[in-house]
C-alpha cells in the first residue's frame, strides 16, 4: 500500500506540476496582456492630447482669420476718422493679436516674396521687385502664413524707353 501511495503522490507531483505550469503561463499571458492594454491606453492619451491642440489651434486660426477684416476695416476709418477711442480700441485689439502670436508680415520696402505677398499692382521704380506700397497686410501665426499681404511691386523702368 505504501507503493501505491508513494506512486499516487508522484503522479499528484507531476499534476500539480503540469498546473502550476499552467497558471504560470497563464499570469505570463495576462501580465504581457495588461502591458500591451497599458501602452494602447498611453498612446491614446497621446492621441487625444495631440487631437485636441491640433483643434484648439485650428479654431484659433479660424476665429483670428474672422478678425482680420475687422482690423482691416479699422485701418480704413482710421485715416478718415481721428477718434481716440478708435484707436484705443484697434491697439487693444492688435495687443490681444500679439499675446497669441499673431504677427503683422513686415514686407514693406523688401523684395518681393510670394509666399508672403500677392502682387496686386506694378508700379515704375528704380529696382525691380521691390514692395513700394500694402494695400492690405498680411499675417503670421507662428511658422504659418495666415494671409499673405496684397501689395504694389516696384517695375525699373529703363530711361531710354521713357
Amino acid at each position: 500500500m505504501s507503493d501505491k501511495k508513494v506512486k499516487k503522490t508522484g503522479e499528484e507531483k507531476q499534476e500539480s506540476d503540469r498546473d502550476f505550469e499552467q497558471l504560470k503561463n497563464q499570469v505570463e499571458e495576462y501580465k504581457n496582456k495588461y502591458f500591451r492594454a497599458l501602452a494602447d491606453y498611453q498612446n491614446l492619451e497621446k492621441r487625444v492630447d495631440g487631437d485636441r491642440e491640433n483643434i484648439g489651434k485650428a479654431v484659433q486660426v479660424q476665429l483670428l482669420m474672422k478678425l482680420l477684416p475687422f482690423v482691416d476695416n479699422l485701418d480704413k476709418a482710421e485715416v478718415f476718422v481721428k477718434d481716440i477711442g478708435l484707436k484705443l480700441a484697434k491697439d487693444h485689439l492688435l495687443k490681444i493679436f500679439q499675446e497669441v502670436g499673431l504677427e503683422e508680415l513686415d514686407v514693406i520696402n523688401k523684395e518681393f516674396d510670394p509666399y508672403t505677398a500677392e502682387v496686386i499692382d506694378l508700379v515704375p521704380g528704380e529696382r525691380d521687385n521691390i514692395v513700394v506700397e500694402v494695400l492690405r497686410k498680411g499675417y503670421r501665426l507662428g511658422d504659418r502664413i495666415l494671409r499673405v499681404a496684397q501689395v504694389k511691386v516696384s517695375k525699373k523702368v529703363n530711361p531710354q524707353t521713357r
